[in-house]
């Protein structure tokens, strides 16, 4: 995709527009032998100029932007004005790959960097950047603040997610836009221009679809640290810094624990311990998402033999999966191979996948691997159900076992009557589906007295206990079993 779209915006054969007036004439001045001269001349030309345009050239795209908006900040320098700099993403271009395959995708990226070229005023260029993304240099401008480059961006933006006709039908793509006017630096230059506005690009793909965000300080202090987190994983992989804490699941009928959820913690030397949400999204659309969930996978299958070895027994163990890893299609191998390693059977493990990612279109390469782990015996739980907008028909594509009701539906669930409609509601949908519930986030005896009472299966929460290390885990153990059976007798002695 990248060389495509490098490509598409590139354009030095000017020429080529003026083909068709260059044959009219040839066919005027000497007939069909001159148009058919014309014809197989061209070829030749165009092949001739590529020599001029290779990949290594396209390649070197970003250094062409750097230098254009020195060029352009001297230029202002001199005669005075403004110019800044935009960075167009294009949200889930992969699934749009997934979606229509190759050749269709790269006509709706020809056709929205066309629209893009030719919104553009005299002297802005378009170029595009060797991670896929499209960047556009303003050429000086009079008159340039920050609310002139908002309706910049909302402009393009408009422009580029405009439907695309094809012969299957229409296409709706989203994009995300960074911007930055060169006076919101210090010290401008072509190299700050440009990493500024994919600092503000980088923060508006992750609040897809369709975010549009201008450069400031703070996001590039976040951008700063999440680069820090991103190039130390790697080695806090390997000095054992990143860890599977685990939080119980117990049955509503017995308060017997039916297994757990594994939840990463990285115990950072100098921060302590960061929850997933602070060093996740540093770590999202890399190879680093492999490593952290092959990390995940196998520390808690080890940890779950190892309680088998103490006697301390528990039936499943829950590991979440990025949508990334779901596309994998050696994952379904790879958990096999893994479980195969600790001695355990398919069925004492849970892959846990968000709804959001059941909710997206043309997730046929996500919905087989799914298949296949189900196939093995491994359960599948569609997590934070009830926030992904999943239909039912995505939900029946899919080889699920159990619906995992987001907190946001638990919350005050014994004191809110529209809280209990909406609970109700969704167990009996899962019940019509024929699928188990746990109840996500509980966190009040009285939620978790109520989701019992309107039948939830299975409920997980700090009201039955917080995430904790595995070492913790084992006396939690003991002492919910102990807590259980001292229970038992009084119900017997009561009889």
């Amino acid at each position: 995709m990248t060389f495509a779209l490098q490509r598409l915006a590139y354009h030095p054969w000017h020429f080529l527009a003026l083909a068709p007036l260059v044959a009219l004439v040839a066919f005027w001045a000497g007939g069909e032998t001159a148009l058919a001269a014309f014809a197989v001349a061209l070829p030749v030309m165009v092949l001739a100029l590529g020599q001029h345009t290779s990949p290594a050239t396209l390649g070197a795209m970003s250094d062409q932007v750097i230098a254009r908006l020195d060029a352009t900040l001297a230029e202002v320098k001199a005669k005075g004005g403004a110019t800044g700099c935009f960075v167009i993403q294009f949200d889930d271009a992969a699934q749009l790959c997934d979606r229509l395959g190759r050749a269709r995708q790269s006509e709706v990226l020809s056709t929205c960097v066309a629209r893009l070229r030719g919104a553009l005023r005299p002297g802005d260029l378009l170029y595009a950047l060797e991670d896929g993304s499209l960047a556009v240099a303003l050429g000086p401008s009079p008159r340039l603040d920050l609310e002139i480059m908002v309706r910049i961006a909302a402009r393009l933006q408009l422009v580029a997610q405009q439907p695309v006709m094809l012969a299957t039908g229409l296409v709706q793509v989203t994009c995300s836009v960074g911007f930055c006017h060169a006076q919101q630096l210090a010290q401008p230059s072509g190299r700050a221009l440009l990493d500024a506005a994919q600092v503000a690009g980088d923060e508006a793909t992750g609040c897809r679809p369709g975010a549009i965000r201008g450069y400031s300080a703070d996001l590039a202090r976040a951008r700063a640290d999440r680069d820090a987190l991103r190039a130390g994983f790697a080695a806090a992989v390997d000095r054992g810094e990143v860890r599977a804490w685990f939080q119980p699941q117990v049955s509503t009928d017995s308060g017997e624990v039916t297994g757990v959820e594994a939840l990463v913690r990285w115990h950072h030397p100098d921060r302590g311990c960061l929850a997933p949400g602070v060093f996740l999204p540093a770590l999202e659309g890399s190879d680093l998402m492999d490593l952290l969930g092959q990390t995940m996978l196998t520390q808690s299958l080890a940890a779950l033999a190892e309680f088998d070895r103490k006697g301390q027994r528990i039936p499943t163990v829950a590991v979440n999966f990025s949508a990334q890893e779901l596309r994998d299609p050696q994952l379904p191998e790879r958990l096999g191979w893994t479980l195969d390693r600790f001695g355990l059977a398919p069925s004492r493990l849970t892959v846990e996948v968000l709804e959001s990612v059941v909710a997206g279109d043309g997730e046929d390469i996500i919905a087989s691997n799914i298949g296949r782990i189900a196939a093995m015996g491994c359960a599948v739980d569609l997590d934070d159900f009830g926030t992904g907008h999943a239909s039912i028909t995505a939900i029946r594509r899919f080889a699920l076992n159990r619906l995992k009701i987001d907190r946001s539906f638990i919350r005050d669930v014994d004191q809110n009557r529209d809280q209990q409609n909406l609970v109700t509601a969704i167990l009996s949908l899962a019940e019509r589906l024929g699928l188990e519930t746990l109840a996500e986030g509980v966190e009040t005896p009285g939620e978790h007295a109520l989701l019992a009472q309107l039948g939830c299966g299975h409920v997980q929460g700090f009201v039955i206990a917080k995430p904790m290390p595995v070492e913790d885990l084992a006396t939690w153990l003991s002492a919910h079993r102990e807590t259980r059976a001292q229970a038992l007798r009084i119900g017997v002695r009561a009889r």
